[in-house]
């Protein structure tokens, strides 16, 4: 919603971009529906196929042994101990990229400018991701 601080060209680009939103969303959500019934129908021709049936069913059982397999080998000591670092290193990942976005945007605000030469002389360019999403 615009305010009364923002210019004419302001609230006009503000209500231009609001609507290109809105209408991105509604397209989305279109897009989305159209897949959705276009998987359904893929998945009824499948379901339909005896051959394909049967090939699904073998893979199911071969599935199975893989997955009992793979219990069996990670009932072992060692490789429980590298799950166990793995899901360490990546709490640490996702602290770290946390931080690490929490210190770009000081960067920004402080230094006015979206780019950080690294220490190895690399040039590198501070994006920002953002999504809608609806609130509760």
């Amino acid at each position: 919603m615009p305010n009364e601080n923002q210019n004419p060209n302001q609230v006009a680009n503000l209500l231009n971009i609001e609507s290109l939103i809105n209408s991105s969303t509604a397209r989305f959500e279109v897009l989305q529906k159209e897949f959705q019934e276009q998987k359904s129908q893929l998945d009824s021709i499948l379901d339909s196929d005896i051959e394909y049936q049967e090939v699904a069913q073998e893979a199911k059982k071969q599935a199975k042994l893989k997955t009992i397999a793979k219990q069996k080998v990670m009932a072992r000591s060692e490789a429980a101990l590298l799950v166990e670092k793995m899901k360490d290193a990546h709490i640490q990942i996702k602290e770290l990229k946390t931080a690490m976005s929490d210190y770009l945007a000081q960067f920004v605000m402080l230094s006015g400018t979206n780019q950080i030469e690294g220490p190895d002389g690399v040039l590198r360019q501070i994006i920002y991701t953002a999504k809608l999403v609806k609130t509760k």
